[in-house]
């Protein structure tokens, strides 16, 4: 666990699935695309992305969904057996190695706040977003945005999946 950054911790609806975060995500997105407002029946989804290895269960064991994406190259998220709660997912492009925490199932959600919001192109008009948001009509150039440790994690999980694929 990285020293000084705040343990969070989650799990679901019915307490049958804890989890801990080890460390910060990478970043946090706020997504405002219509297949994310679909998914979750709300105007934006969430998510925290993180290394897998960096998520610890304390209790119990999701299941695995696989769902349709929007890429087309299906997620799989997993949810709690007995609640169904979506806790994380993993889409295509990060395979396994990244996990997407709906950040609404952590203990204190407050704690993360969005980086940037996506695909804001598509976002509800209603929904107001805070002067000075970091912003994009679609998705982003991840070297533009994510912060300096966040790349050289990215660049630790490609080397992981080059040495070891599929």
């Amino acid at each position: 666990m990285m020293t000084g950054y705040p343990v969070l911790e989650g799990g679901c609806d019915c307490g049958r699935i804890r989890y801990r975060m080890l460390g910060p995500p990478l970043i946090v997105h706020c997504c405002h695309c219509r297949w994310c407002q679909r998914e979750t029946g709300a105007s934006f989804a969430l998510n925290a992305m993180i290394e897998t290895d960096r998520i610890t269960l304390l209790q119990g064991m999701p299941e695995v969904i696989v769902t349709p994406s929007h890429s087309g190259r299906d997620q799989k998220i997993l949810r709690c057996p007995d609640c169904r709660l979506a806790l994380w997912s993993h889409y295509a492009g990060g395979g396994n190695d990244v996990a997407f925490v709906r950040v609404g199932t952590l203990d204190e959600p407050d704690r993360l706040s969005p980086d940037i919001h996506i695909y804001v192109e598509s976002k509800q008009p209603w929904v107001v977003l805070p002067e000075g948001a970091r912003c994009t009509a679609q998705f982003y150039d991840i070297d533009q945005v994510w912060s300096p440790e966040s790349l050289v994690r990215r660049q630790h999980i490609r080397e992981k999946r080059a040495q070891h694929p599929g």
